[in-house]
């Protein structure tokens, strides 16, 4: 048996240490067929053209598929609060000023993809504060860390990589944290086609505790393993993925009540937005079954 998972190339998701350590999935009772994305979005179309079984994404652009008939649903979490806002070094930041005062200094902020859960928040965000900000959407978040470097944006929001980017090659600082920006928020989760959960129980329940004790890893010993995903990068060093990690350490496969209703709270966003026509009932979003059982005791994400 395979399996085909879409990944991103965010550091500090599990299907990074899986691939950097291969010998690490050698127990799983089936292979692994990893597709690379630029973005959620870009996840879910591939998901629509049956061209991956499983995959690592933010909650918003999934359910927007949910919303138009695709039938996948989140069986774990990963990581929550792993959007942030970065700009130079003489802006305003979260210790001087508020959020809307920090976002009405920046005439243009780079964020990447249409409908990911960081577009969302900014859009979101600049809605409710009503200043006139330019939002430029970008395929892949390193095009958001070049406009960035180039003048064409004041600000970019997005992963902790991408904050750590701004930092490590722009001279620049993270002017509002992640806990601020929709605490809980679901950066990411496993999403799986409903079929294949029914069919392979056993073997999606395999791949949930890898995942589920990999997360620990990240939470509790990020020196064990920020060598070997700066190997597999190629294009980080060690310092700026301990630095990644540390920004939002908020690990876990648990999906928790904050992280449930965080999910329907930005779903109500996306309905006011215009992402989707609809809201979907959370049943449609979420399979507990898998993470009842491997994790249920209090979540760790803080």
């Amino acid at each position: 048996m395979k399996l085909t998972i879409g990944h991103l190339s965010t550091l500090y998701h599990t299907s990074i240490l899986m691939i950097a350590r291969p010998e690490l999935t050698s127990d799983l009772s089936f292979e692994i067929d990893w597709r690379l994305f630029g973005t959620g979005p870009a996840i879910v179309e591939a998901f629509k053209n049956n061209q991956i079984d499983m995959a690592y994404i933010g909650l918003p652009p999934a359910i927007i598929g949910i919303a138009e008939g695709l039938d996948i649903v989140c069986i774990a979490g990963g990581h929550v609060e792993g959007t942030v806002l970065a700009a130079g070094k003489d802006s305003l930041t979260h210790k001087e000023a508020s959020l809307c005062e920090i976002l009405g200094q920046f005439k243009r902020i780079a964020v990447p993809g249409k409908g990911s859960i960081h577009d969302l928040i900014l859009q979101a965000i600049v809605s409710d504060c009503k200043v006139n900000v330019t939002v430029l959407n970008m395929p892949w978040a390193d095009e958001a860390l070049e406009s960035f470097v180039k003048g064409d944006a004041d600000a970019v929001i997005g992963t902790p990589a991408l904050a750590q980017a701004v930092i490590t090659y722009a001279n620049g600082q993270v002017v509002y944290p992640p806990s601020g920006l929709w605490p809980y928020n679901p950066s990411y989760g496993i999403l799986i086609r409903r079929s294949i959960l029914y069919d392979k129980y056993d073997e999606v329940k395999q791949f949930v505790e890898l995942h589920e004790r990999f997360t620990e890893i990240l939470r509790k010993n990020p020196e064990d393993v920020a060598d070997r995903i700066s190997e597999c990068m190629a294009v980080v060093d060690t310092d700026f993925v301990l630095n990644t990690i540390r920004i939002s350490p908020c690990y876990c496969a648990a999906l928790p009540e904050e992280y449930i209703r965080c999910t329907e709270e930005l779903m109500k966003k996306q309905f006011d937005l215009g992402y989707i026509g609809r809201a979907v009932d959370l049943e449609r979003v979420f399979d507990l079954s898998i993470i009842k059982e491997i994790h249920p005791e209090r979540h760790h994400y803080k």
